[in-house]
């Protein structure tokens, strides 16, 4: 879909081209012409003073049955035995919407032996814990995974459910969403409650430039994932119950066998979950110079990270990239090491409590957010830093 033209009204007069931020908008001799690039954003139709733009209409989904839909959910992830910590992140934030909206607050916990992972999400405000506990579900697949949660949906009806933006949450919750024919709001940064009692879901748009508020007024339940540590979990223990669920068995089939599972070998912590992250990017020039990196992180206790570009270049893997296209973070501590500080890193890494950037070049961008700045070259004050460090003298 793409904006419309009335070509009654249009004048050609090229305001709408100017404001296009995807360049989507071509002015003829005419009259304006939207090409299929066309995000819906909706800014030529503010700016038309001739309203001679507008959207076009979206389906109603479930809209007439909306009132029946009740309660926010959480999607708690569960891998090797433990639940992921973003899950607490989400109930959090999911308790404090329900309590907006004056409805239950309740957590999915899918998974096998799930043991005592269920009770402490109870610690984190969950009114109720569903659990699914079923032997296809040791291993994580899109299919299985997203017809359990589907199955659940349909059958208790929550108006929210949120997912983390992580690599499971961005696998199946996308075609849980299309199963349910309601929409999906992707990495969102923040989450409140309208007037109205939608849910306000906030995310980075156009590179990281604005930031966009988006509400789904008529699919049910209204779907977001949430980036990784953008949101603080407190605990909030309420007198919350664990209510085990029994699926059909038709819902566990999948046309895939997880043979075995292989852990990415790393010898620093993880970037998800590291209070300490040491980045590096096109400043480190080439792939070995990143051992410089790693042996500082290593001795920080910390985790390595990498600006897109550095990822691009094939000097370290995608799972330790940090920004828009890679994962948030929001460490302690921060040092940033030949990145220029593109938009979107930072909109990645700018949660961090402290940042500490490295450059030679005294006007790059990283410098706006650091918390503190060294403008040197990188080659002669790494170095002479991890040996300080490893002496103690920091």
């Amino acid at each position: 879909m793409k904006a419309l033209i009335d070509l009654q009204k249009c004048t050609a007069c090229g305001v709408c081209q100017d404001v296009c931020p995807v360049g989507a908008i071509t002015v003829l001799e005419t009259h304006a012409e939207v090409s299929d690039d066309c995000t819906l954003c909706g800014m030529c139709v503010d700016t038309c003073e001739f309203q001679a733009i507008t959207l076009p209409e979206v389906g109603s989904g479930a809209a007439a049955d909306a009132a029946t839909y009740k309660g926010v959910w959480a999607f708690a992830e569960w891998r090797r035995g433990r639940v992921h910590p973003v899950s607490y992140e989400l109930l959090s934030a999911a308790r404090r919407l329900a309590d907006k909206k004056g409805v239950p607050c309740a957590a999915v916990l899918l998974g096998e032996n799930l043991g005592d992972s269920a009770e402490e999400l109870l610690r984190y405000g969950a009114d109720v814990v569903y659990v699914v506990d079923h032997p296809a579900l040791k291993h994580f697949t899109d299919e299985a995974y997203s017809r359990c949660l589907v199955e659940l949906v349909r059958r208790r009806k929550p108006e929210i459910l949120l997912a983390g933006a992580t690599s499971i949450g961005r696998s199946f919750i996308p075609r849980v969403a299309a199963m349910l024919q309601t929409g999906l709001t992707a990495d969102c940064t923040d989450l409140d409650i309208s007037d109205e009692g939608l849910l306000l879901q906030t995310r980075p748009a156009f590179g990281g430039n604005v930031m966009a508020t988006i509400i789904c007024p008529y699919g049910r339940p209204q779907m977001a994932t949430v980036r990784p540590r953008v949101m603080r979990p407190v605990p909030d223990p309420r007198n919350g119950r664990l209510e085990p669920v029994i699926l059909p068995e038709e819902v566990f089939l999948t046309r895939v066998q997880v043979l075995k599972e292989i852990d990415e070998e790393d010898t620093t912590a993880k970037l998800s979950e590291a209070e300490v992250i040491i980045s590096g990017g096109r400043g480190l020039q080439k792939a070995e110079n990143f051992r410089m990196v790693e042996e500082l992180a290593r001795l920080f206790k910390g985790a390595v990270g990498a600006s897109r570009s550095a990822v691009e270049e094939g000097w370290v893997p995608v799972s330790h990239q940090v920004g828009q296209t890679g994962q948030t973070v929001s460490p302690t501590l921060y040092i940033a090491i030949g990145i220029s500080g593109a938009i979107q890193h930072i909109v990645g890494m700018q949660g961090s409590k402290i940042i500490v950037a490295v450059n030679k070049d005294p006007e790059a961008p990283i410098f706006d957010v650091a918390s503190c700045g060294v403008v040197a070259d990188l080659f002669e004050f790494l170095p002479a830093f991890i040996d300080r460090v490893r002496r103690g003298e920091t």
